[in-house]
């Protein structure tokens, strides 16, 4: 029900002269002819339910996944996190560009080296193909930037450190009943971070290997990509660190690629291992009772409490290594055998063509090569904590003896014929110490 009252045609009510005086110069007021009043009843709103003051006060439920569900601000930041998957690949590039170039600008590969480095690889080619009789006329060798390598490793490892992130984000060990509200908390936590560790760990790792690395077989793991991807500037540093012929290192560089592809091409070696490194990233259990005996173990009365925890939880080895498993510790012993065996056999191939092409500068580059090797890196702690990869002194000795015992006892064309060919013969620890064990089983074969 409504009702008009008439209004003075030449006056403007105080309504719209307010209005008038907050509006621009360039506006202008008109004003309304009519005034009309309206009684709005009951009837003319739709039904609708009239919050109640318990109602407003209401919160969600806390979500026993997530410790900052019931705090707005932190929740969305958990929301986001929770949505990233089991790894953060974001984090792990970025931690991974950081590791391999220091932060700073990095240049372009130099043109003359990477002209310099694809006029040898015809001759070492040619010689690691004949010395094994391995196919390697379509293996490509690219020169690369230290970031460039970094980026490319993660992607070639991506199926391994996504095994390794779906592992560690499985359950939680906390029970599904438990009652205690700090251990659900920290449950929650670790699961939401573990994606963003996982980046950081992974990136950091391989942007380090990026700053020593000349090529991708200095991690002796088998890779999608089957070309041969080099580091010009680390190897120009070694050479220049070590006072050798640049194009001597490089030939030697270039032996060991791909003596690396002979031997990681083969499916003797490169199925066995990649399901043992697949199976051992798989078999980690995530604890986080074993973070906070980590965190328990802190001393409060240190000069600085708060730079040890933050080194206690910025260090994702000592994270990862509360959460390696019984079956981890098992599988080692087998998986140190079989990159023994690798490690020795590309050794033994590049010690035996770089004597053809290097001359008398080969046996100072291995020996220089082989020492930085096993002095051990942040990188080689990643390694063998993430992959079960060790390559230290003991590693690399055991590798060479093995091989040595088998061509001294078959002679070298039969040695690489058995290394090479056949399936499933990777040796097994009690072999790699006794040469003549493994030949007895594979003469069988």
């Amino acid at each position: 029900m409504t009702s008009a009252t008439p209004a003075s045609s030449g006056t403007i009510s105080t309504s719209a002269f307010a209005s008038n005086r907050s509006m621009t110069r360039c506006e202008r007021v008109v004003a309304p002819s009519r005034t009309s009043t309206f009684i709005v009843t009951s009837a003319t709103l739709p039904a609708r339910e009239v919050p109640s003051i318990r109602g407003m006060a209401n919160t969600p439920e806390p979500n026993s996944e997530d410790p900052f569900s019931g705090i707005p601000f932190l929740g969305d930041i958990a929301k986001a996190m929770s949505g990233q998957g089991p790894i953060n690949w974001d984090a792990a590039r970025q931690f991974a560009l950081l590791g391999a170039t220091g932060g700073e600008q990095e240049p372009n590969v130099d043109p003359a080296s990477r002209m310099a480095l694809e006029a040898l690889v015809p001759i070492a080619r040619m010689h690691v193909g004949d010395l094994t009789g391995a196919d390697l006329s379509t293996t490509d060798v690219v020169t690369c930037s230290r970031s460039q390598w970094a980026a490319d490793t993660l992607d070639s490892y991506r199926p391994l450190f996504t095994d390794l992130a779906t592992a560690l984000s499985g359950a939680t060990g906390v029970e599904e009943d438990a009652t205690d509200p700090m251990a659900q908390m920290m449950a929650g936590l670790s699961k939401m971070m573990a994606p963003a560790m996982l980046g950081m760990a992974v990136g950091s790792m391989t942007g380090d290997l990026a700053q020593r690395c000349f090529g991708v077989h200095d991690l002796p793991i088998p890779r999608i990509d089957q070309r041969l991807k080099l580091i010009g500037a680390n190897i120009d540093a070694f050479a220049a660190q070590w006072e050798i012929p640049l194009d001597e290192v490089r030939l030697w560089v270039l032996a060991h690629e791909f003596a690396g592809q002979a031997v990681l091409s083969s499916p003797n070696f490169a199925t066995p291992l990649s399901a043992m490194v697949r199976q051992y990233v798989a078999a980690f259990r995530p604890d986080p009772d074993a973070v906070i005996e980590k965190l328990g173990g802190l001393d409060p009365t240190s000069a600085d409490p708060m730079e040890a925890i933050q080194q206690t939880l910025g260090d994702p080895s000592i994270l990862l290594g509360a959460v390696s498993s019984e079956e981890q510790r098992e599988m080692e012993p087998r998986l140190d055998a079989a990159v023994a065996a690798v490690v020795g056999f590309t050794d033994w191939i590049v010690d035996a063509v770089s004597v053809r092409v290097v001359g008398g500068s080969a046996l100072r580059i291995a020996e220089a090569v082989r020492r930085q090797r096993v002095e051990q890196s942040p990188s080689d702690v990643f390694v063998h904590r993430l992959l079960g990869i060790r390559l230290d002194e003991e590693q690399v000795r055991s590798g060479k003896q093995f091989v040595q015992g088998v061509v001294d006892r078959v002679g070298d064309d039969a040695a690489i014929a058995m290394l090479l060919t056949g399936n499933d013969r990777c040796p097994t620890p009690s072999e790699i110490a006794a040469p003549g064990l493994w030949i007895a089983r594979v003469s069988e074969s």
